[in-house]
């Protein structure tokens, strides 16, 4: 801008929102002009970045089968959780804890004061899988080729449980169905035992098998009764422990019956 009659050139002022700033560009550094597609020597139109969802994604490359099933209502069929931080192990999902049931395992084999364990644990966190894992493996080796053997003795251990649950519960005992059907379930592993020891040693004591065989049986009974009644009769039913045994007793040895067939 010229003022007249003083030959000075001042340098044109403009207005912005944070105040007065000078407007004479030549003190500033020369800006590279933005490139389009069109002055791009290669002929390259860059390409828009925005992200498609997976959901839009799979609609467009459906298929002729897909196209039907959005037409009639039948799309969400098709949808899939794309949200994966929800997604959570096979095991946890079904309350599986791989360390608690064999903490609980040798709870059971090693009931006695000596090794000190924990076994209040077995009684007061029951579990359902760690014990028909047992109850199955004890049918399975009572099969010999009975498959009808299985369904009764899972039968047999939901409702000798169930008796021996009332039976505690009768004599004031303060414990619930869950946790007596974990603990006659987890106290079978005597007889998992016993049942795998066994054929073992028919080879070696062939002449008195039948006799070495019914000893071992009555040793893993005894020791699941012994293993039952200390995870049951706790508090409130150590005073009356022999009341609860004696149906334990029966029931173990009811097991062990279909096993060795007697």
């Amino acid at each position: 801008m010229d003022y007249p009659g003083t030959g000075i050139k001042q340098p044109d002022v403009s207005i912005d929102l944070d105040g007065f700033y000078s407007s004479d560009f030549q003190n500033f550094p020369a800006q590279t002009p933005t490139m389009t597609g069109y002055d791009d020597p290669n002929g390259q139109i860059p390409l828009p970045t925005g992200q498609i969802s997976a959901q839009a994604y799979r609609r467009t490359n459906a298929g002729a089968a897909g196209k039907f099933m959005e037409s009639n209502g039948f799309g969400w069929l098709l949808e899939v959780n794309e949200d994966e931080q929800d997604q959570i192990p096979l095991l946890e999902e079904l309350d599986i804890d791989l360390t608690d049931i064999y903490y609980k395992i040798r709870c059971v084999l090693l009931p006695l004061p000596y090794f000190r364990m924990k076994l209040n644990i077995v009684r007061e966190s029951p579990d359902f899988w760690g014990p028909l894992a047992v109850v199955l493996a004890f049918a399975i080796l009572s099969l010999y080729g009975q498959f009808g053997v299985v369904s009764w003795i899972i039968t047999m251990w939901f409702c000798g449980g169930f008796m021996v649950y009332f039976i505690a519960r009768a004599l004031g005992g303060d414990v619930g169905y869950s946790q007596v059907l974990g603990i006659v379930g987890y106290c079978l592993i005597p007889l998992v035992v016993t049942s795998l020891v066994t054929p073992l040693l028919s080879g070696h004591f062939s002449s008195r098998f039948r006799l070495l065989s019914n000893a071992l049986g009555m040793f893993g009974t005894v020791w699941s009764v012994y293993s039952a009644g200390t995870l049951l009769c706790v508090d409130e039913l150590q005073a009356k422990k022999p009341l609860v045994v004696y149906p334990v007793f029966l029931l173990y040895v009811y097991f062990y019956s279909l096993y060795s067939g007697v």
